[in-house]
């Protein structure tokens, strides 16, 4: 999983993911951090006080949470915006991957591992229920032929999955890099979904 939330964005052949370390995937395994992590890399910045709103929690609890996730880098405080009073926090430059085989490797890293993308894909999916339940047939024409929910099969080789893979993420990279700071009348946060993996066979219990 790889997400970006900066103003200068480097050209994509230039970037490497950054792949979180055994400390830092410890740190994001909360249930909230996660939450905050994600709603910073989909609105951008937020205060304590906004996070908490959002949320339903207090602010002294997404402060602590907030602090808990900056002292691994995984966020940061803008330093030309708020005040003393009220510090704003955002996603630093570049994307993360919870892809490291060495976490993976050590019972810590791998529970670590596991609650933070379940709990990743479990608000993400929260997301797509609520517009489902609750948006959807509110749209106007205009977002209702912008939205798209679908899914597909098809039977693929490892290698041919990669090819396509790559020819996602290509079409993904493109509209964040040209969009990602994209302002004014009718813009809003929209969420790019893309999975893709092997179904198992028929029979295949395990």
């Amino acid at each position: 999983m790889a997400d970006e939330n900066t103003e200068a964005v480097p050209p994509r052949e230039e970037r490497q993911d950054r792949v979180l370390d055994v400390g830092a995937l410890r740190a994001m395994a909360h249930p909230l951090r996660v939450k905050i992590f994600d709603i910073l890399s989909q609105y951008g910045p937020q205060t304590a006080s906004s996070l908490a709103a959002r949320l339903g929690e207090s602010s002294g609890s997404t402060s602590y949470h907030l602090r808990a996730l900056a002292k691994h880098d995984l966020i940061r405080e803008r330093e030309d915006q708020g005040s003393g009073r009220e510090r704003w926090w955002e996603r630093p430059v570049g994307g993360v991957s919870f892809s490291n085989p060495d976490a993976m490797a050590t019972p810590a890293g791998r529970a670590a591992t596991q609650l933070v993308m379940n709990e990743f894909l479990r608000h993400r999916n929260d997301q797509l229920l609520d517009f489902v339940n609750s948006e959807l047939d509110h749209l106007d024409e205009s977002w209702q032929e912008g939205t798209m929910i679908s899914t597909a099969s098809t039977r693929l080789t490892a290698e041919q999955t990669k090819e396509l893979i790559g020819k996602i993420q290509a079409l993904v990279d493109d509209a964040v890099d040209s969009y990602r700071n994209q302002t004014g009348e009718g813009v809003r946060p929209v969420t790019i979904r893309a999975d893709l993996f092997p179904l198992p066979e028929l029979g295949d219990k395990s």
